[in-house]
């Protein structure tokens, strides 16, 4: 299947560094001119992602196995949702909080090993981006483009809109090109445990008498469990209430950053157009200078 050529130079220009995107995004921009004007004009609109975008870009790039997981993990969400199946959501809900704790981890890892240290806020961002990509099947689909621009959020309740958050609108149908594993380290010997007969009765005397006291306490403590019980749920539901304001906060933040980013490309076009009327004007400057002086020895 052949690939959109805009599809293809984006992939390769969302795998750089932040630093560099603008730079080569107008070098293939400029490059293009001479030979296909309107993909020349579509790539120089290409937005520089943000450091959060990019660090997920570069996650979906490094780690697509775990980015798969993540997504596996929100489509069994969504379908424990749909079945009202309450175990399920909240064993579920339980995995997806460690599983994008832990990923968030690693994509902070693979921002430093490219020299990008990520703070705590942008850090935020990337967390909520993966969780996003569980809750909602259009941030889904953003999150395996590997073409952010910007950060995601969802609440789980409304579908995300995704479309200004990505380099084009065809990227919702794209999946990143995976980059070179780095040398995997050298591989550890393999340990093996000598079972202990005579240690494995102590600990069966030892578990067994554990179990006794158990037992005992367990008619002692069934009140204690039936409060700290009540005491969950109405925490939980606190705690969904919570998350999603911590959500729409999230959602301004980017906003407001993707809005200063905008900005920043504007002022450096501005600038370009403020230098070249600079040029022209000290060219008429000088011309009427010399026509001053002719007119002057005219007379």
């Amino acid at each position: 299947m052949s690939i959109d050529p805009l599809l293809a130079i984006a992939d390769e220009l969302y795998a750089l560094a932040v630093s560099d995107f603008t730079a080569v995004r107008d070098a293939r921009a400029k490059e293009l001119k001479a030979t296909d004007k309107p993909l020349s004009a579509r790539v120089k609109t290409l937005k520089r992602p943000s450091v959060a975008a990019w660090a997920v870009n570069l996650f979906v790039r490094r780690e697509t196995a775990q980015v798969e997981q993540v997504i596996a993990v929100g489509v069994a969400l969504r379908e424990a949702q749909a079945n009202l199946d309450g175990n399920e959501l909240r064993a579920l809900t339980r995995q997806r909080r460690q599983l994008t704790a832990a990923v968030t981890t690693r994509a902070r890892a693979c921002a430093a090993e490219e020299g990008q240290r990520l703070s705590d806020s942008v850090a935020d961002q990337v967390e909520a981006t993966l969780t996003a990509a569980m809750l909602d099947e259009g941030a889904a689909a953003a999150v395996r483009s590997g073409l952010l621009t910007a950060s995601l959020a969802a609440t789980g309740v409304d579908a995300v809109d995704v479309a200004a958050s990505v380099a084009a609108p065809e990227a919702l149908g794209f999946t990143a090109s995976a980059r070179e594993a780095e040398e995997e380290p050298p591989s550890r010997p393999e340990l093996h445990v000598v079972p202990d007969p005579e240690a494995d009765q102590k600990k069966r005397k030892a578990a067994q008498e554990k179990l006794d006291l158990a037992e005992a306490e367990v008619t002692q403590t069934q009140e204690a469990y039936d409060a700290a019980a009540a005491e969950v749920g109405q925490l939980e539901a606190r705690s969904m209430q919570v998350q999603a304001e911590i959500d729409e906060l999230r959602r301004k933040i980017a906003e407001l950053e993707t809005a200063a980013e905008e900005i920043d490309d504007e002022l450096s076009d501005a600038e370009d157009v403020r230098a070249e009327a600079e040029e022209t004007l000290a060219a008429a400057i000088r011309d009427r200078e010399a026509a001053t002086a002719i007119l002057a020895k005219l007379r």
